[in-house]
């Protein structure tokens, strides 16, 4: 094997399909926070398709900027329902995936692709439903030439992606939940969400206790002038 051109099989152990698609009724900023703001992937990663939650387990891919080799063997591989997460470096310089691979991930039943780095197409992306986050958008189209490796560890602005692992992303960002943390997470999530659902409700018929700003101010000592 050489090192930094290689490729594992699929993960034998992954989220459960049950556990993803419940998942999909919690938004990705009470997961945040459930796992106290510390798994997500960065501001740059944002959905490029016209809408819809991408949620799935990962197979992983780490590719050299520029080039797609890689993913497209991935994309080849990934199970229905697999989101295929790429770490190209952030580099914006080529687009590494683009109508033709979309069509081909969607005909296949993936459940998203996620490019940290560029794609083309835009427009086209847009149009469809199929769930793409990416950092950015060109023209320039990838070279396939690798190195790279698929189903290893990767890490997207410091939030690290085993293969297996969940991925879940909306409008407000993409979030990774590890395989072994996903129950207990969602259990969190699911908690936090329905709180504020109720206080929601609460601000709506006029009765959200709001008496926790003053008592915080005073834990802190805050001083009122005039």
């Amino acid at each position: 094997m050489t090192a930094g051109f290689r490729i594992y099989p699929n993960p034998k152990q992954k989220v459960s399909k049950d556990l993803v698609e419940r998942y999909r009724s919690l938004p990705v900023a009470n997961v945040s926070d459930s796992m106290s703001r510390m798994n997500a992937a960065g501001s740059r990663l944002r959905p490029m398709h016209g809408g819809g939650i991408l949620a799935g387990s990962a197979i992983t891919v780490k590719s050299r900027p520029g080039d797609n080799l890689m993913l497209h063997k991935a994309l080849d591989m990934a199970e229905p329902g697999d989101i295929v997460v790429v770490d190209a470096g952030g580099d914006l310089s080529n687009a590494l995936i683009g109508e033709m691979m979309i069509a081909h991930a969607e005909r296949r039943g993936l459940g998203g692709v996620v490019i940290n780095g560029a794609v083309r197409d835009a427009a086209a992306i847009r149009a469809g439903r199929f769930p793409i986050f990416a950092a950015g958008v060109t023209h320039r189209g990838p070279y396939k030439d690798g190195p790279g490796e698929i189903n290893v560890a990767i890490a997207i602005d410091g939030m690290v992606i085993e293969p297996g692992d969940l991925v879940l992303g909306d409008e407000d960002g993409l979030v990774c939940v590890p395989l072994a943390d996903a129950e207990a997470v969602f259990a969190a999530a699911k908690k936090k969400h329905d709180s504020e659902t109720a206080q929601l409700e609460a601000i709506a018929a006029g009765r959200n206790d709001r008496s926790w700003v003053d008592e915080e101010l005073r834990k802190r000592g805050v001083e009122y002038i005039g």
